[in-house]
Order: C-alpha cells, then sequence, then structure tokens
C-alpha cells in the first residue's frame, strides 16, 4: 500500500512572490501534493489582495500540478492539518531574522501536536530578501517588482496601485 506524501505550505501570501512558488515547486519535488492554505492572518490588520485573489494568484502559478488551493481562518494550523489529514508544514526561511519566529511557531505547533512535523525550506539567493510586504511597499512608489513576483502579479499590483490614486 502506497502512502501520499501531503504538505500544508500556509502563509497569507499577499501577494504570491516568487519566494513563495520556490518554496512550492522545490515542495513538489519532495511530497506527492502540496496544499497551500491561504490563511487570514489575525497578525496583519489588513491585506493588500481578497482571499479570492491570492487564490488566484496561486492557481494561474500553478495550474496543472499536485497543488491543492484551500483557504483557511479561525482556527489553529495543527487543527487544520488534522482536518486535512495532513502531519507535515512546509515553511520556508529567507534569512536569520525568520528562524526565531518560525522556531517559536514549529516548537508550539509540536507542543500542540506531537504527531506533526515542520519542515523547514531555505529561500533560494535570489529570494532571500524579497517579502510580499517589501513588494508592496517598492510597488506604491513606482519601484519595478519584475522577477521578484509572478508576472500576474506585477499586473495585479499595478493595477491597485492605478486604482488607488485615482
Amino acid at each position: 500500500m502506497s502512502i501520499s506524501r501531503v504538505a500544508i505550505y500556509p502563509g497569507s501570501f499577499d501577494p504570491l512572490t516568487n519566494g513563495h512558488t520556490s518554496i512550492i515547486a522545490r515542495g513538489l519535488n519532495m511530497f506527492d501534493k502540496v496544499i497551500v492554505a491561504v490563511a487570514h492572518n489575525v497578525r496583519k490588520s489588513s491585506t493588500m489582495f481578497t482571499v479570492e485573489e491570492r487564490v488566484s494568484f496561486i492557481e494561474q502559478a500553478f495550474p496543472n500540478h499536485n497543488v491543492e488551493i484551500d483557504t483557511f481562518a479561525s482556527m489553529l494550523l495543527v487543527d487544520y492539518a488534522r482536518a486535512k489529514g495532513c502531519n507535515v508544514i512546509l515553511r520556508g526561511l529567507r534569512a536569520v531574522s525568520d528562524f526565531e519566529y518560525e522556531l517559536q511557531l514549529a516548537n508550539m505547533n509540536r507542543r500542540l501536536a506531537p504527531d506533526i512535523e515542520t519542515v523547514f525550506m531555505m529561500t533560494e539567493e535570489a529570494h532571500f530578501y524579497v517579502s510580499s510586504s517589501l513588494i508592496k511597499e517598492v510597488a506604491r512608489f513606482g519601484g519595478d517588482v519584475r522577477g521578484m513576483v509572478p508576472d500576474h502579479v506585477v499586473d495585479a499590483l499595478h493595477q491597485k496601485y492605478l486604482d488607488t490614486q485615482d
């Protein structure tokens, strides 16, 4: 009997970056399926893009892959993972500054759910400095974010900032 290896990659993805797409693509080399869980992050006061827009960004980036896109809110990640029948959480690390926070999350998740493992994947060097927040700031002031986000996200960022200037 073959066991399906499934990982959950949670995040707000506001917006999706090439760092995110790299983690998803590389995760697919390790797992049979990656569930990209678009979360409403209670630590973030607002998002630029709706949940539907963020889901669409991921769908456009991974149209024919073993990627399931889902959303979740108002529950612990480990409870969501259990509900999906998954025991692996995939997380990306960009820099040392990410590590402390991610280690705290992983240890709390381990305390809450010892049967669920967290797997860390280092972001590729080309994307280690890129965060969704930084992308939005650069785009807000007209900076070029091509190569840091998928092309369809570049277009959405430009449109979003054109709409706010009217």
